[in-house]
Parts: structure tokens; sequence; C-alpha cells
């Protein structure tokens, strides 16, 4: 979970409280959606005011819009600090599901700022240029692990990178955007600590079984634990 905001004095390190505010926002568009979201609230948990949000965001959308452009920046850092590339491909694959289905896990306010985005149709999305960009990598990785797999012999040839990331990002997603309807529908087994751990060694399986060659095996390394 995302810890709150630490109040930082608008006296020191400038950079730092743009991060501040940042993080502030992040937690108060998640918590209430960007038309419900109150600058002089998202001031409140950094203890500035509202002129100093924006004196570094000129308004209320394009703070939303550095949210957003930040939340998916972490997760593509994220995903560089794996160092995939120098393992073998499967186990590669393997960790990049697991560290997903973490990442999100551990921060459902990135799901709903996602959530967010999409109920405003990604309009504000359209707006930012650097976005498509920024994610581009993402998919370039899968490239680079599915070529190495095929190469391997251990890939099935028609693998599609983007559609792996389609079903990495569709499992860890609905895991985080779901859990209070699928909870209170069916219960909350699936919602402890040992209901997460079964889930996320099944969502890597079942990905893992649909791009490995038949009869070839999930590999076993300690990736398949977190760290």
């Amino acid at each position: 979970m995302n810890e709150p905001v630490k109040p930082r004095s608008w006296k020191q390190n400038p950079e730092a409280v743009k991060a501040d505010i940042l993080a502030a926002a992040r937690q108060e568009f998640a918590e209430h959606g960007l038309s419900r979201a109150r600058v002089q609230d998202i001031a409140a948990r950094t203890k500035t005011s509202k002129r100093m949000v924006f004196y570094y965001f000129k308004d209320k959308e394009a703070l939303y819009q550095a949210v957003l452009e930040d939340a998916y920046a972490e997760v593509r850092q994220g995903e560089l600090e794996l160092k995939v590339d120098d393992l073998a491909p499967d186990v590669a694959l393997q960790r990049l599901i697991q560290f997903t289905f973490d990442h999100h896990r551990a921060n459902p306010d990135f799901i709903r700022l996602v959530m967010i985005e999409n109920i405003h149709g990604g309009r504000h999305m359209q707006d930012m240029a650097e976005m498509p960009h920024m994610n581009k990598p993402a998919v370039l990785l899968l490239d680079r692990i599915c070529k190495a797999g095929v190469a391997a012999g251990l890939f099935r040839e028609d693998v599609h990178p983007l559609r792996i990331h389609w079903q990495i990002s569709a499992a860890s997603v609905f895991n985080v955007a779901n859990r209070i309807t699928f909870s209170y529908n069916f219960g909350t087994e699936f919602y402890t600590d040992t209901g997460q751990d079964a889930l996320r060694a099944e969502v890597t399986r079942t990905i893992m079984l649909s791009v490995l060659k038949p009869g070839t095996p999930i590999p076993q390394t300690p990736c398949s634990d977190r760290a």
C-alpha cells in the first residue's frame, strides 16, 4: 500500500516539494477521481498552498496528467531494474509476470488512476504526447524476451509480445480493480496472503504455458519467490 505523504516545508529542495505534491495528488485523485479531487486538499496534504501547487502545475488537469505520467514511469522503471536481459528467456518472462502482479497488488492507487482515465475515455492521455513513447519499452522488452525464447527453442514461434503484455496486465489489474466486488460476491479467500500467493503462481503458470512449446517445463527458479 502507498504510505501517506510526509509533510515537507516549501522552503526545502523545490524538486522534493514537487515530488511531494505529485505523491499527495496521486492519493487524492485515486481516492476521489479527477472531478471530485480538490487542489486545496492536495496542498493540505503537503502543508503548502494552492499557489505553490499551481507554481509547479498550471491547473488541476495538468497536475492530473503529471500524476498519470509519474505512475506509469514508476512501472516502467521497475521493469528496467529487473535486468531480465541477462536471464534465460523463460526465467526473464516468469520474473516479469511476477513483478507486474506484485507491483499492481502493492500499488492500488495506480490501478485506480488507470480506471479513472478509462472512465474519462482516455482524453487526458491523448494530450500527453510522451505517454506512448514512455510505455513502448514494455513491449520492446517482451519482444526481446520472445525472440530469445524462440531462438532458444523454448517459446512457440507465434508468440506475440503485445498479446503477452495484455495477458499480464489483464490478470494483474483485475486482481486489484475487482477486489471489492469479487470478494463481496465470492468471499475473501483469494485476498488473504495465502490466496494471493496461489493466484500469483497460477497467473504465472497460465501465461507461461501459453508461451512455452508443448512439453517444455516451466522454470523452477528462486525468482518464483518474492525478493
